[in-house]
């Protein structure tokens, strides 16, 4: 009879290996809308929103496009010091709140395109050939995908979002940019690789660190990126294997004629949005990421009607998505559009 292995002295006070906290659990069906930072700061606002039937999603900015971020208490030392930090809610209340009302609560992080960050710490920002800052054509400044110290800004202020009690981090802008004046672009610290795998190495830097503290990680996407190459480093196929879900802008109006065989995409959001979520289902084939499409809940001719937005989520449904986020700029969304079966 053999005896049992003698317990070392060593392996007695050996530490276990710390255990992923719980995660929020998933619904069955992402039924979500869009809420800006502005509008969250409005008393009463998120309970407005938290309150539209249909509804059990959130998607509420924690840093957005401006380069602003939406606490300031909170929020890591470097946005402070960099004027980032604002104070337009109180992000440990707003998830309390949004928990309270039975939602699930994403918070969205705009990663590179950074006016802030990128003005007042510089060496941190896309450069020009001919010296100084490299801006957009909408004047705005980039920060560089390729510094680390990016990387990390952005992942600690997603930290922060967690800790307080967010469910998901979204990473939007998490891309090279698309427009301005690309051939005088210098990338300090350019590496020997493609757009696609430096976007895919800072998503799988934070999306390792954010599993670890029991957030689920998700990112945004342009519409065509799964049909053709954009040249912005977004490759769903890439990304799926990383990420917990994809979300693809497939907004109709964004389309040209022509696209998708479709003489005008807009005019049948259904099939524009369908032959969209055809293509991401091809490419994210091998990934582990759910497919989980933005559509759109405007107009840019203010003529939204309810039978535009579930045509949509007809088509998002058709091709089994894990749900879908609403966008309408102004924060308004069509009433009973999360209802209808």
């Amino acid at each position: 009879m053999s005896s049992a292995p003698r317990q070392t002295a060593k392996s007695a006070t050996k530490k276990a290996k710390p255990q992923r906290p719980a995660q929020t659990e998933l619904p069955a069906e992402i039924r979500g809308v869009h809420v800006t930072m502005a509008l969250a700061s409005i008393p009463g606002k998120l309970a407005e929103y938290g309150s539209i039937s249909g509804l059990n999603t959130i998607e509420l900015d924690v840093k957005d496009e401006n380069g602003e971020v939406a606490f300031h208490t909170r929020a890591p030392r470097l946005a402070r010091q960099v004027g980032s930090a604002m104070r337009y809610y109180d992000p440990k209340q707003a998830a309390t709140q949004l928990h309270k009302q039975g939602l699930y609560v994403i918070g969205r992080v705009v990663c590179f395109e950074d006016p802030i960050l990128s003005e007042k710490r510089p060496e941190l920002a896309i450069q020009n050939s001919g010296g100084g800052v490299w801006h957009n054509t909408a004047g705005l400044g980039w920060t560089n995908p390729y510094d680390k110290r990016v990387w990390a800004y952005n992942l600690d202020i997603a930290k922060a979002a967690v800790r307080a009690g967010f469910d998901e981090i979204q990473f939007d802008y998490v891309r090279f940019p698309s427009d301005g004046d690309i051939e005088s672009a210098v990338f300090p610290g350019k590496r020997n690789e493609a757009m696609s795998a430096s976007i895919a190495r800072f998503v799988h830097y934070a999306t390792n660190r954010l599993h670890e503290m029991g957030a689920r990680v998700s990112v945004d996407v342009f519409g065509l990126s799964a049909t053709r190459n954009l040249g912005i480093g977004q490759s769903p196929r890439r990304l799926s294997k990383i990420v917990d879900a994809i979300s693809p802008m497939v907004y109709p109006s964004h389309y040209g004629s022509g696209e998708y065989g479709l003489d005008s995409p807009v005019s049948v959001p259904g099939k524009t949005v369908g032959r969209s979520l055809r293509d991401f289902r091809l490419q994210m084939r091998r990934g582990k990421a759910q497919l989980r499409p933005w559509l759109e809940d405007f107009s840019f001719t203010g003529t939204t009607t309810y039978s535009h937005v579930q045509e949509q989520i007809r088509a998002a449904r058709r091709w089994k998505s894990g749900g879908f986020l609403l966008w309408n700029p102004s924060g308004v969304y069509t009433t009973g559009a999360l209802n209808a079966k």
